[in-house]
């Protein structure tokens, strides 16, 4: 495409191995016109170059932000709602669910809010960013360099945020345009592209049309308000090796520590001429100053100082489109700020997508890893809540306490009982990679000879500790059947081997054999073991506060 410039840099790495509107808050408006954005300098990589532009860093920035906007509008409310409410009213809302003509995936009871970075030229202060030629470009348009996945578990114990490569091509599904209403046809096209037409509403088709996972809620940030926002959170700390003496992104920083203000922050997010020049060293940097915002945005600091509160919030406020439903939902946004900074303490994964250079146009564009890419999503859209098992036969008797066996100690055979072909070779592959010692495959012929509607797991009667093994089974599996007592006919039975590493079948006599029979209902094995190229792109945002890049 001929407005490409650039991929952003935290969104993959080089080397590829894996990687209704409301006015502004007044006080937002005084601190926009009192300290006017300075035009950045045309700092992107020429066509082609793998590194990334100015405006890619600045728009993570704002997005990652959004992440402590919520939490914070909370913590105004349980402060005190009177001294808040002029800002609370300036979050900007937007509807968008009669936009969404797709088909949507099940509500696992996950919280999933997508995270965007509009760069906008309309409203005040967001025609004073950009390039000259950029604003021409887009007419006044808007596009959309940041596509995140904010994901909180179930259980709000677990979180981890996902970002899309701006320019991985991918399948875009039929969306209404977002000015015209009128319905668009399906193609393949860069990610990013859903928002520059669809807006967040065909963005949100993408992703789940891609993905497989329910994106409830939106978060819609531009950029005019970042300094603002960085100013009122009293600045970013960061610590660099080496002095910084940047012309390009007017930046000159000292070894060491360095509080950085809005200005400043902008400059860093920006700056590419550092250390080795290298993408994965200049993720691993931004991504530690993204940290840093969310820690100190969900901080007691912040909190409790009523002043200081008071300024973020109005600063914030007018930076931010939200769907009516989070907005207006005050017991939903005190969930998210209470999973924030209770995870941000523990740890949140901050992962990119695997990718691999787009064979039709390797120097530009890129194409997701898979499997790898599908299994990042299947460990999301599965990390489903746990219901207590019901006590099993070997839990009711005294002689027997229940055990709990690991998915390696389990033995299990693969039936399929669908018209599906391959099938249960399919499933038991699955299996075998979390860890399953998968020993057989056959079929399944249900009464009638139809498809057996749901799936199930049977154990031998004869095993007191059989339904502890079949209740691991059960548990790995989406959705999640119910153990039976009793084996059912395979036919066409046959051994199965593994091509990946599992425990000796020695170590296992004596243990039962589960059967686990497919049903059409079957949606996937859940992925605890993430592969090599996901985890190569992921940190842990408590295990990079104190590092200096």
């Amino acid at each position: 495409m001929s407005d490409y410039r650039g991929a952003p840099v935290a969104d993959f790495p080089h080397d590829h191995r894996g990687a209704h509107s409301q006015p502004g808050s007044r006080m937002a408006r005084r601190a926009a016109a009192a300290a006017p954005p300075p035009e950045p300098p045309d700092d992107g990589p020429p066509r082609g170059h793998r590194g990334g532009g100015g405006q890619g860093g600045r728009m993570r920035v704002l997005a990652w932000v959004s992440i402590g906007v919520t939490s914070l509008m909370v913590a105004g409310a349980l402060t005190g709602y009177v001294v808040y409410r002029d800002a609370f009213g300036n979050i900007k809302q937007k509807s968008i669910n009669d936009d969404i003509i797709n088909p949507r995936p099940f509500d696992t009871g996950a919280l999933n809010v997508l995270l965007v970075g509009s760069d906008t030229r309309a409203g005040e202060g967001n025609a004073k960013y950009g390039q000259e030629d950029a604003r021409k470009a887009d007419g006044g348009g808007k596009r959309t360099d940041t596509i995140i996945l904010l994901h909180i578990s179930p259980n709000r114990d677990q979180a981890r945020l996902v970002s899309f490569p701006r320019d991985s091509m991918v399948q875009i599904p039929k969306c209404k345009n977002e000015t015209t209403k009128q319905e668009m046809p399906p193609r393949r096209d860069m990610i990013n592209s859903a928002y520059n037409s669809g807006g967040v509403a065909c963005t949100i088709s993408t992703l789940e049309t891609l993905t497989g996972i329910r994106v409830n809620h939106f978060v819609e940030v531009d950029f005019s308000g970042f300094k603002n926002i960085v100013d009122a959170l009293g600045g970013i700390e960061i610590c660099l090796q080496n002095g910084v003496n940047d012309k390009s992104s007017k930046l000159v920083l000292p070894p060491g520590k360095s509080l950085l203000n809005g200005e400043k922050a902008l400059g860093y997010v920006r700056l590419r001429k550092y250390g080795d020049g290298s993408d994965l060293q200049r993720i691993k940097r931004q991504q530690i100053f993204l940290s840093k915002v969310i820690a100190k945005a969900t901080s007691s600091e912040l909190m409790t100082d009523v002043g200081k509160l008071r300024n973020f919030i109005a600063a914030a406020a007018g930076s931010v489109t939200m769907d009516p439903a989070l907005a207006n939902d005050t017991e939903k946004l005190i969930s998210i700020a209470m999973s924030t900074k209770q995870l941000t303490a523990k740890g949140v994964e901050l992962t990119t997508v695997p990718v691999l250079p787009d064979p039709d146009n390797p120097d530009a564009r890129v194409v997701w890893r898979q499997p790898d890419a599908q299994k990042l999503f299947t460990a999301i859209k599965t990390d489903t809540e746990e219901t207590q098992p019901s006590p099993s036969a070997s839990a009711s008797s005294s002689s027997k306490p229940k055990v709990t066996p690991k998915p390696e100690q389990v033995r299990v055979q693969v039936l399929n009982g669908t018209k599906a072909q391959g099938k249960a070779n399919e499933v038991a592959g699955q299996l075998a990679e979390q860890g399953f010692k998968v020993i057989g495959v056959g079929n399944y012929e249900a009464p009638g000879g139809a498809s057996l509607a749901k799936s199930e797991v049977h154990y031998a009667k004869s095993i007191d500790t059989a339904p502890d093994y079949a209740d691991v089974l059960a548990k790995a599996v989406v959705p999640k059947p119910s153990p039976g007592s009793g084996k059912v006919r395979a036919t066409n039975a046959q051994p199965y081997t593994s091509t990946t590493t599992s425990t000796g079948g020695a170590k296992l006599k004596g243990t039962p054999v589960i059967q686990f029979v497919i049903g059409e209902d079957f949606d996937s094995v859940k992925v605890s073991k993430l592969p090599d190229s996901v985890e190569q792109n992921s940190i842990n945002a408590s295990e990079q506060k104190n590092v200096c890049t």
